[in-house]
């Protein structure tokens, strides 16, 4: 078998999932029928920030905690909502929405430009630095 790179990766599964833009997702969110889920690491939120009303669950935890079957379900997560994931730059999130699709999910998309991309266009975006006290900053 041919080696594989994460640029393949992502290539395959975007082209097996719904990508938005940031004016796609600004739609979805005025019409308040998505639930917005940051797959970035804590700490990455912590220091940028996040896009208001997004539920955090960390790229590593997609499947344990979406899947029905696993230990870690967490029942916040239903096959019949609709569900936009995002990272920072849009790979990440590719590659968990095809997870979730491989899982049974069916109304999963990404914001393709990802969070950094969210927030270069003026997207909204809530500081919550102080519920992480306890993160060192530089200084």
């Amino acid at each position: 078998m041919a080696r594989r790179t994460v640029h393949d990766m992502v290539a395959d599964a975007r082209s097996m999932i719904e990508e938005l833009d940031n004016d796609q997702l600004r739609a979805e969110i005025k019409a308040q029928a998505v639930t917005i889920v940051d797959i970035r690491d804590f700490r990455e939120r912590v220091e940028l920030g996040v896009i208001p009303g997004s539920v955090s669950a960390p790229r590593g935890m997609i499947e344990f905690w979406f899947d029905p079957e696993s230990p870690y379900y967490k029942d916040r997560y239903r096959f019949d909502e609709r569900y936009v994931l995002h990272c920072a730059s849009g790979w990440r999130s590719a590659l968990a929405a095809k997870t979730l699709v491989e899982l049974g999910y069916s109304n999963v998309a990404h914001l393709e430009p990802g969070f950094n991309g969210w927030r270069d266009s003026g997207g909204a975006v809530e500081d919550i630095s102080s519920a992480a006290k306890w993160v060192k900053r530089p200084t």
